[in-house]
């Protein structure tokens, strides 16, 4: 099974472009970033023999200072590298990050009232509500191939997920709530894609949208800290533990390499492509637990990476016969015959 992901992955980032360094470089980002945050967000800090030390428990300023670095990031490359004119009303950029705010603040709120399996099954599912929120946003069609491999993903991965990943010792119960919470972070997720996608129509760069974006994020995010009375505390604890301010910019690090990839991404293939990538990193996620700590995949994950390996085929082979029909359909001007 660990034999067969490599080609599983090859699968992943060849059927969507030829640049897969790229998303191999976003995937490594995102999967070091996964590991970092769980390291920070559950060890202590400054234990001692007498001391069991403290935990950082504030995700939302680990976020800020993503998107600071991220913000930094993206103004000097837009000063050092020679960027298209930007043409975007800059009041734009707000609503792919207020929904991303909104989106971030309902995940974290449903987990509180929904089960482990609902958690990972919404998860995995987000590629068709993408693809039907892309027809609202950006007016995008999309073939019923496109529609059946992407349920066939979402089920591979839902298959391999819920059979593979450890599941949490106190998992709650779904509430109605909570299925609302789930709902609301699905469609503000699935609007912020879909949005980033309908802007790159003003033909700015990724790094230019990376820069809009996290502008607003960072005023949104500096709003929301400073009315919690979060700020200053947890600049505190970053002045109490230099090991945590190191994971803290290491994580902010891959947060912001990890982004220069997404905009790229969603800029050159749209926000489907970049929501199934995304999907399948849950399951490289999982996998790679399952390297370092010993996990077992069981008959059911197995066979949902199968299906996962269909799904990818089947895309493969039905976007490779739309290529050989639009070949077919160039018409080919007969020569001239001289007289």
């Amino acid at each position: 099974m660990l034999l067969a992901m490599p080609a599983l992955w090859y699968l992943a980032t060849c059927w969507c472009s030829t640049s897969g360094g790229r998303t191999t470089w976003r995937q490594a980002s995102y999967l070091t970033w996964g590991v970092l945050q769980e390291r920070v967000m559950t060890r202590s800090y400054g234990a001692t023999a007498t001391s069991p030390g403290e935990r950082f428990t504030d995700s939302q300023f680990l976020v800020l200072m993503n998107r600071v670095l991220a913000l930094i990031v993206a103004g000097l490359s837009c000063i050092l590298c020679k960027q298209p004119r930007h043409g975007a009303p800059m009041y734009r950029y707000s609503f792919a990050s207020l929904s991303n705010v909104l989106s971030s603040w309902c995940q974290y709120e449903a987990l509180k009232f929904v089960s482990f399996p609902t958690q990972v099954l919404a998860k995995a599912s987000k590629v068709i509500p993408v693809m039907l929120m892309g027809k609202l946003v950006s007016r995008r069609s999309y073939e019923h191939w496109e529609y059946l491999t992407a349920g066939l993903i979402s089920v591979g991965v839902s298959m391999f997920l819920l059979s593979s990943g450890p599941e949490p010792r106190s998992s709650p119960a779904t509430t109605l709530s909570g299925l609302i919470l789930l709902a609301g972070y699905i469609a503000f997720d699935s609007f912020t894609s879909n949005w980033q996608d309908a802007l790159f129509a003003y033909k700015m760069s990724s790094v230019q949208m990376m820069f809009g974006v996290n502008l607003f994020s960072c005023l949104f995010t500096v709003g929301s800290l400073l009315e919690q009375g979060a700020l200053l505390e947890g600049t505190r604890f970053m002045g109490r533990h230099t090991e945590f301010a190191a994971h803290a910019l290491l994580l902010s690090i891959c947060s912001a390499c990890g982004q220069l990839f997404i905009f790229y991404t969603i800029g050159q293939f749209g926000a489907a492509i970049f929501t199934i990538i995304m999907t399948l990193r849950q399951a490289f996620a999982i996998l790679l637990s399952c390297l370092l700590y010993g996990h077992t995949v069981t008959v059911v994950g197995g066979l949902g990476v199968a299906v996962v390996f269909a799904a990818l085929l089947l895309r493969v082979y039905a976007r490779g016969r739309l290529k050989q029909r639009g070949k077919k359909a160039v018409p080919v001007e007969s020569p001239v015959q001289k007289v």
